[in-house]
């Protein structure tokens, strides 16, 4: 057979064959036990329509329904493995540029001084960024105490936007902003991307990084040519912070947690990752300045060596074949449905 020819891309699905054996074993076997019912014992066999007000198959119609459906069943089968055949060559593209977003989920984030929060926000700075990009390939990883990959560097922009409501401060049960392991499992999904392309990573935190060497490693970042572009959240007068039960998250000191915008720090980590240093607001400037500044790749739509083969499916066809030889089927129900309620 040529490789372009008729081939199924789930063959396993005809091992549903193997249930015609059973079924015909328990037909043959059922028309056998009530051929010697007890009711035989009391009327003769062409009395019995009258008696039971049905009539019995005979033997030859019985075989005829099972082969019937059996053809049915073959042709759903058939479709569900899904035969195909003929290709075309399509050659995969590599954007230049990509965006990994690290988004700060620590209990500040929650703060209420950005209406709704600083997280909800935070939310929709993603969403104006994935509707705005244009030529990015983009990921996301959210992170608190440990980091959470929720997706790779992609240009499946919508499973991030499906998981964008999924993202709040409960992911994590310890607190705390690790900007340090965000950053490692960013470096391993960064990795596998071509060298020859853009990399850049945002971040998008109220900041309070309390890690040591954290502006070194940022810089070495910078030096590999992966840029770190920041966005704030927050305000400088800052509000409390939320409790899991509701009012105020109170300390050790007994005195409500409070929370305001390190801008300071997030400035140095900007400047020393080459990036740019935007605050959260409704409008979309900020989104505009970072699109422009992660777009720094000659390459915004590089055609890769690689190709991939995209099969004509044709399992349409024995799925218009069963509906065709069911549609007596149905027409002969519907009759039965009327003349049952003419009755009624």
């Amino acid at each position: 057979m040529p490789e372009a020819g008729l081939h199924f891309a789930q063959p396993l699905w005809f091992s549903g064959l193997l249930a015609l054996p059973p079924v015909a074993w328990w037909l043959w076997r059922s028309a056998a036990r009530a051929a010697k019912g007890p009711i035989h014992r009391y009327a003769d066999a062409h009395l019995m329509p009258h008696l039971s007000g049905t009539r019995e198959l005979k033997t030859s119609e019985r075989w005829s329904r099972f082969f019937a459906w059996s053809g049915l069943w073959l042709l759903l089968l058939t479709a569900m493995a899904g035969p195909r055949w003929d290709y075309e060559d399509v050659r995969l593209f590599h954007p230049g540029d990509n965006l990994l977003i690290l988004l700060d989920i620590s209990r500040s984030m929650d703060a209420s001084d950005v209406a709704p929060t600083r997280l909800a926000r935070a939310r929709q700075e993603i969403q104006d960024l994935i509707l705005q990009n244009r030529g990015l390939r983009l990921g996301l990883i959210a992170f608190a105490s440990v980091p959470h990959v929720v997706s790779p560097v992609t240009e499946d922009t919508r499973t991030i936007m499906l998981a964008l409501p999924a993202l709040s401060t409960d992911l994590s049960r310890l607190q705390g902003s690790r900007l340090h392991q965000a950053l490692d499992r960013a470096m391993v999904l960064l990795d596998a991307l071509p060298q020859e392309s853009s990399r850049a990573l945002l971040l998008i935190s109220d900041g309070d990084f309390d890690e040591p060497d954290l502006l070194a490693r940022i810089q070495a970042l910078a030096d590999q040519g992966i840029r770190l572009h920041v966005l704030a959240v927050g305000t400088e007068s800052g509000a409390d912070v939320p409790g899991q039960r509701g009012g105020a998250l109170i300390g050790p000191d007994g005195e409500p947690v409070r929370t305001a915008l390190n801008s300071a720090e997030l400035q140095a980590l900007a400047e020393a990752g080459q990036g740019i240093y935007r605050l959260a607001d409704y409008r979309d400037d900020d989104t505009r300045a970072l699109l422009a500044a992660t777009a720094v790749s000659k390459m915004p739509l590089e055609a890769g060596r690689e190709r991939t083969r995209v099969w004509n499916e044709r399992f349409y066809i024995p799925v218009l074949v069963l509906l065709v030889l069911l549609l007596p089927q149905f027409r002969s129900w519907l009759g039965r449905g009327r003349a049952a309620r003419t009755r009624g």
